[in-house]
């Protein structure tokens, strides 16, 4: 029998802070790197086209001795029965006798280590003096974005929200922010930023300096000709074929990096403008983890435009898990289960 530590979703929010998990993210990016990883290939299934799906993400850690797996479903009619439309499970592995250390709720992993994902990007990649952050989504994975940018950019000073399909989503999201960010992340913004919902996208990108895409969209939000020099982006939406967020033709005059090329060719942001031939595979400047570790050079100009494709790899999710499960033990919090 085997101890397995269980933790759901309110007992992760208590041992998880951003900035462990932004340590955290940049360490699987070095890791990534240097050879220390190994990502499982993606497994996808729908079960009804646009209304439900699945995917697995699963991956090896050899420097921390695990590995697992993430399974991720999202059921759009859930709603309707009172539970939430995406839920996801992680699974942390030793990666010695292959015996199981825990079992945790993905909501809050995914959001964390996705907003820090979002956030590093930016810090490796955007301008060190952007004033602007521009939030396209205002959705689960929203607040976490914008809590990791603040915590990275002290020069930020105002953050406006655009959502496409609901507006009223980003009026409520910029109303509360303030209060999202003290309760839920303990971080108090004394410094004078603002926070405000936006209707006009061009005019928004047009006045932004970072700007962070966290949406399901499958046809292009943002047009090249309202992208300013030295504009960063940090696309973390697409996650599956088909999806896009940003105009293919960005790619064509701008520095690209990923989180994982294969994956992202397949299933990121950068699929369409390489399947079209708009951003040649030789092209792309690297991982962004070549860029935390020193190999390659990340922004080389202030008027260049910059690209992070982040479709997320189940490594984030395990290193992150493998912080709550740690962080857990300490306290004594979870359900210990016999296996």
């Amino acid at each position: 029998m085997f101890d397995l530590r269980v933790l759901n979703k309110e007992e992760i929010k208590e041992v998880l802070n951003m900035n462990d998990v932004i340590k955290i993210v940049e360490e699987v990016y070095r890791l990534k790197a240097e050879g220390g990883t190994t990502v499982f290939p993606l497994i996808f299934h729908e079960f009804e086209p646009g209304a439900a799906d699945m995917d697995i993400k699963s991956g090896w850690l050899k420097g921390y001795d695990i590995f697992g797996l993430k399974v991720v479903s999202w059921f759009g009619g859930n709603e309707k029965k009172g539970i939430p439309a995406l839920i996801g499970i992680i699974l942390v592995l030793d990666a010695t006798t292959g015996t199981p250390i825990g079992i945790l709720d993905g909501a809050h992993v995914t959001g964390m280590r996705t907003g820090a994902s979002g956030a590093i990007g930016a810090k490796y990649l955007a301008r060190s003096n952007s004033e602007t952050l521009l939030m396209v989504g205002a959705g689960h994975i929203a607040a976490f974005e914008i809590a990791a940018t603040l915590l990275l950019f002290p020069t930020v000073k105002n953050v406006m929200i655009h959502a496409p399909l609901h507006p009223e989503h980003a009026d409520r999201l910029a109303a509360s922010m303030p209060d999202i960010l003290r309760e839920e992340f303990g971080i108090t913004v004394d410094r004078g930023v603002g926070f405000h919902a936006v209707r006009d996208l061009e005019n928004a990108v047009k006045d932004s300096d970072i700007i962070i895409t966290a949406t399901p969209s499958k046809t292009p939000l943002i047009k090249k000709e309202w992208v300013k020099p030295g504009t960063h982006f940090s696309c973390v939406g697409a996650d599956m074929s088909g999806k896009e967020e940003i105009d293919p033709e960005i790619f064509a005059d701008a520095r690209v990096f990923t989180d994982d090329t294969e994956q992202c060719i397949n299933v990121g942001e950068i699929e369409i403008p390489v399947a079209r031939g708009i951003l040649k595979r030789e092209a792309i400047a690297g991982e962004i983890g070549d860029v935390v570790t020193g190999r390659v050079t990340g922004r080389e100009s202030d008027g260049q435009i910059t690209v992070f494709d982040a479709t997320g790899t189940a490594l984030l999710d395990l290193l992150t898990g493998k912080l709550a499960l740690d962080a857990a033990a300490e306290k004594e919090i979870g359900t210990i289960v016999k296996l």
